[in-house]
């Protein structure tokens, strides 16, 4: 982008204009993306989707729609591809342009965004929190001068990329907290006693149980309890359920309308430590005993209130992220202009390419992305003005 971040609204008049100059991608209220700032940014995204996938090659697909870099990136650096067409390369590095593009150029235009609004609203930040921010980080994340140099070597970045990531993440989390709802007591108390059931535990009983498929084998069963026989040999010998044969019948916790209908009325109206049945029901002849009943539970709010604090200012985050980017959306979209070429979901006009399903090639393909390029919302580096 052209005009300063400090300076970013007064250039919206100053840098003026509505169509993409020569040597960029887009133009974002009259600020140009370069063409070069582009770049960059797809080298890095493309060094990302490289390591992320295992790939020691770094495919840069930058150039359409024709593609004639890429393909001849493919050629050197991938050899068991030396034979592939022409036409099939140029699909695969349109497709992985179109991964990676989409992604790069919401970073840069939404950097752009972020400080305009920041701008608008008075928000200032200075090159002190910056670089304050910076060493932290840094320091936090590296403990050499040597291991961060291998970082941004791996990562295709500049010290000036990380700092102005930094910025663009100070600047929009300003915005974030001008839209993020405290969340308090009686937030907490709402919403604790509209969900209560979240946070109760039903009745449940513990029984024993043989399920037989015989009326007269469920009655023999009955008369071997009643004569003192213990649970484990009655079910043992006559229940035909796989998961209590072994167990003696046991069923924990059973909630009310957990199992069918006649096992579930006797369970819940026999009184404790009687032996019940035979019952009929679908799957068979029951004989049951209820040997324990636990009671219903409510976790009390000074327990819940951790757990609802930490879902409410998730959901508060999300609502300001959203507020954030709609707002952001509104003032700066129909003054983002973008080439056909990097057209995605930020830019003016845009609509989206009808989607096909073609036939997968024949040949291996290049590296395809499998992770997002930097995002104006991340601690970890972004673009400067190229």
């Amino acid at each position: 982008m052209v005009c300063a971040p400090v300076a970013v609204a007064v250039g919206v008049a100053a840098c003026g204009g509505s169509s993409v100059p020569s040597g960029a991608v887009a133009s974002v209220a009259g600020n140009p993306i370069s063409t070069q700032a582009f770049n960059h940014w797809m080298f890095v995204a493309a060094k990302s989707n490289a390591t992320q996938s295992g790939q020691t090659s770094v495919i840069v697909p930058n150039d359409p729609p024709d593609f004639k870099n890429c393909i001849k990136q493919v050629r050197t650096q991938l050899p068991s591809l030396a034979s592939t067409t022409d036409a099939t390369l140029k699909t695969d590095c349109g497709q992985l342009f179109n991964q990676l593009s989409s992604q790069v150029m919401d970073f840069l235009i939404k950097a752009y965004w972020y400080q305009a609004d920041a701008y608008k609203l008075g928000i200032h930040v200075t090159d002190a929190q910056i670089n304050k921010a910076f060493d932290q980080a840094k320091k936090s994340q590296f403990t050499s001068k040597s291991q961060y140099q291998a970082f941004l070597t791996e990562t295709g970045q500049t010290n000036s990329d990380i700092l102005f990531r930094v910025r663009v993440n100070k600047v929009y989390n300003d915005l974030l907290q001008r839209k993020t709802k405290k969340v308090d007591d009686a937030a907490i108390s709402a919403y604790y006693n509209a969900h209560k059931s979240e946070f109760s535990t039903p009745e449940s009983r513990n029984l024993r149980m043989v399920r037989t498929n015989k009326a007269s084998d469920a009655s023999a069963a009955l008369a071997a309890l009643k004569s003192g026989q213990s649970w484990e040999t009655v079910a043992k010998k006559y229940s035909v359920d796989a998961t209590t044969k072994s167990s003696g019948g046991l069923l924990m916790d059973v909630t009310n309308g957990e199992e069918e209908h006649a096992l579930n009325q006797v369970a819940f109206s026999a009184p404790v430590n009687q032996i019940k049945g035979p019952v009929h029901g679908t799957f068979g002849y029951y004989v049951v005993e209820v040997i324990k009943i636990n009671p219903a539970t409510t976790q009390p709010l000074s327990k819940a209130k951790p757990t609802i604090k930490q879902l409410l200012s998730s959901q508060s985050s999300t609502s300001a992220d959203t507020a954030v980017n709609t707002l952001s959306k509104k003032n700066w979209g129909s003054q983002t202009i973008c080439k056909a070429a990097y057209s995605m979901a930020d830019c003016h006009g845009y609509k989206p390419k009808p989607t096909t399903t073609a036939p997968a090639p024949a040949t291996t393909s290049p590296p395809t992305a499998t992770t997002t390029a930097p995002t104006a919302t991340t601690t970890t580096p972004t673009t400067t003005t190229h």
